[in-house]
């Protein structure tokens, strides 16, 4: 749990990510000892995961985004996970419940070359069946904010 004041903090933060420490203890209204000791913790408790600028793999050259749910041979779920590490396209990948194991988030440069991925994400024989679907128009783009505003406002 985060409470009202990790919830400043992490919204500072990431409303403006070079921020000096001194200035985000201004903004707050509280001691910079107070900001370094909550920002340690959080990325102890790994609420905070990193501190690397967010790319858009779309102006980067990668403009299709697509969702693709894998089935696993029983039993090979490691092996299938060593493969989709060395495809640099799967963005993401997750153990799902449902029809499918695994529900990877991945990007390529046109349709043709996300075939390419496709096949690259079989290519270890773990893999049995998949099924994609490709992202037409990006609704609501990855956000934290909301949570982390909620988040905070439930803190007791």
């Amino acid at each position: 749990m985060i409470d009202g004041l990790d919830s400043r903090l992490l919204l500072t933060l990431r409303s403006n990510p070079r921020i000096g420490l001194v200035e985000v203890a201004r903004r707050l209204g509280v001691a910079r000892g107070t900001v370094q000791a909550r920002l340690d913790k959080l990325v102890a408790r790994n609420v905070i995961t990193g501190f690397g600028p967010e790319c858009e793999p779309a102006e980067m050259g990668y403009p299709v985004l697509a969702f693709v749910a894998l089935e696993i041979v029983q039993g090979r779920l490691d092996e299938a996970i060593e493969g989709l590490r060395r495809v640099p396209e799967v963005l993401e990948a997750h153990g799902v419940t449902g029809n499918s194991d695994i529900l990877c988030r991945v990007v390529a440069r046109d349709n043709t070359h996300l075939q390419d991925v496709i096949n690259a994400m079989l290519h270890t024989g773990a893999v049995q069946r998949s099924t994609s679907s490709i992202s037409m128009t990006r609704q609501i783009p990855y956000r934290i904010d909301p949570l982390i505003r909620a988040a905070g406002a439930d803190a007791p």
